[in-house]
């Protein structure tokens, strides 16, 4: 994986329960909450001044547009929430997602290094199959009474994809401390 270990390690403690926080709300209300969003970008902010400091970690070349830019590898994953944030509207106003979801994927975009794209798609493919299959699961079993008047039990084919997400976000994460450069 191109994420260090050592970055990985230091995000995971403060990233773990956003994401707790991040499924839990919207299993339970369809929405996922935009204190948790700036709690998560906050956290890229703050721990990764610390983490990947832009003073020492040296600079990284790469383009936007037409310019040549060197920039540190701190800004270079900054600006990931730009791009996805982007893409997100885009997606929203398709209606191909909710409008929390794109925020969620923006907040979280600074934490994934480009180059483990790929192995991010299989991770987030995963934790869909095992989300939306659990849920469904747990919606027609005796589980339904721990919780039952969780807003995502009825909602049809809606499905909560806040669950997916910080799932895969952790998921990546831990592997990243783990199997990390």
């Amino acid at each position: 994986m191109a994420i260090p270990a050592y970055a990985a390690a230091w995000f995971l403690p403060f990233v773990l329960p956003i994401c707790f926080y991040v499924a839990f709300t919207d299993m339970r209300e369809m929405k996922i909450k935009n204190h948790a969003v700036a709690a998560l970008v906050l956290v890229y902010i703050v721990v990764g001044l610390f983490v990947l400091p832009p003073w020492s970690t040296g600079l990284m070349g790469g383009q936007i547009g037409p310019l040549d830019i060197a920039l540190p590898i701190y800004v270079w994953q900054f600006l990931h929430i730009f791009v996805v944030l982007l893409a997100g509207i885009i997606l929203n106003a398709a209606g191909a997602m909710g409008a929390g979801d794109a925020k969620f994927l923006a907040a979280a975009a600074p934490f994934i290094w480009f180059a483990d794209m790929v192995l991010l798609m299989a991770i987030l493919m995963a934790c869909t199959l095992g989300a939306v299959a659990t849920h469904r699961l747990a919606k027609h079993t005796r589980l339904r009474t721990i919780a039952p008047h969780w807003d995502s039990w009825d909602k049809g084919k809606k499905f909560p994809m806040g669950l997916a997400l910080s799932g895969s976000l952790a998921m990546y994460l831990i592997l990243g401390t783990v199997l990390g450069s």
